[in-house]
């Protein structure tokens, strides 16, 4: 009886040092720095496991596991899915807005626009790089109601007129993708508030619209600039960091015309290292803000400072 006694105070005892459970979970995905006169936020709206060593084209076959290996990447690789928020003082303005809640590892970006500080209420213009499902899919909720009730979405018209025109005109394969575009446009362009744009545009003072066709018909990137400050939004300019800033001829199954993706790429690469501004990039680890250098054939990216604004 004594023995069972003491086993029962052992047991107590050792029970009220055990460690909790794990509380699994993370932080609320926002981050936000000063451009000039200018706020970023960065909204995550979650991470894609993806299968990069199937997805990404190159003509040497051990390259992209020799890349993540070396950044101690395994496969598959956990891709972020990012969204951007820029107040210029007069204008908030969303770019791109991550997928809805399609499955549970996305569909964040609303979420963590609340818990920055602003409300879906309060902005103003959406750009949208491209109608990707994970760039277009926050626009609206499960029911197909309009998620930014007072926002005008903008984006180009080569983009605009491709995925929500006759899916009959189209091929097969990009079908699902138009019938996507047309079903989260579907409120805005009976409010009008789709305004679509032509190339090269100024949209808001500040903030204008740059073409970067290839990965899509209509691929856009935009540009944010205050004072000496600048940051470009490159959308799915690119997707691993790992690889294709060390390759960049590399590009992915994803892209529409590769032919055309990969030299809008390179350009922009090398436009952002000798211009040594930020790059807001929507699929590279959360924030996916940083800079480029010139290393070799390719370039290093350099993350920005984690810092308060």
């Amino acid at each position: 009886m004594k023995r069972f006694a003491l086993a029962v105070l052992v047991a107590t005892h050792l029970s009220a040092f055990a460690a909790p459970p794990q509380a699994g979970g993370q932080a609320p995905g926002w981050f936000r720095m000063k451009l000039g006169q200018f706020e970023v936020t960065a909204l995550n709206d979650g991470i894609f496991r993806l299968p990069v060593d199937k997805l990404l084209q190159t003509d040497d076959p051990g390259l992209v596991v020799r890349r993540l290996q070396h950044a101690y990447l395994g496969i598959p690789l956990d891709t972020s899915v990012n969204a951007y928020l820029v107040h210029t003082g007069e204008k908030l303005v969303l770019i791109d807005t991550g997928v809805n809640k399609a499955n549970p590892s996305v569909g964040f970006a609303l979420e963590h626009l609340r818990a920055s500080g602003y409300t879906p209420e309060q902005v103003d213009e959406i750009y949208i790089t491209h109608f990707h499902g994970d760039h277009i899919g926050g626009l609206t909720d499960k029911e197909g109601r309009a998620v930014f009730p007072n926002a005008i979405v903008r984006a180009d018209q080569r983009e605009s007129g491709f995925w929500l025109g006759d899916p009959a005109q189209a091929p097969e394969a990009a079908r699902g993708g138009m019938a996507n575009a047309q079903r989260v446009l579907k409120p805005y362009l009976e409010a009008g508030r789709f305004k679509a744009f032509d190339g090269a545009t100024e949209l808001v003072k500040g903030v204008r619209a740059v073409p970067t066709y290839g990965h899509t018909p209509g691929h856009t990137i935009y540009v944010a600039e205050s004072g000496a400050d600048k940051m470009v939004f490159w959308g799915d300019l690119m997707h691993v960091a790992a690889v294709q800033f060390k390759n960049p001829e590399v590009t992915i199954q994803f892209d529409s015309d590769p032919k055309s993706a990969r030299p809008q790429r390179e350009a922009q690469y090398q436009d952002a290292a000798k211009g040594g501004y930020y790059v807001g990039v929507t699929h590279v680890s959360f924030p996916g803000i940083g800079k480029l250098r010139p290393d070799g054939k390719g370039y290093e990216w350099i993350p920005v400072n984690y810092s308060r604004p």
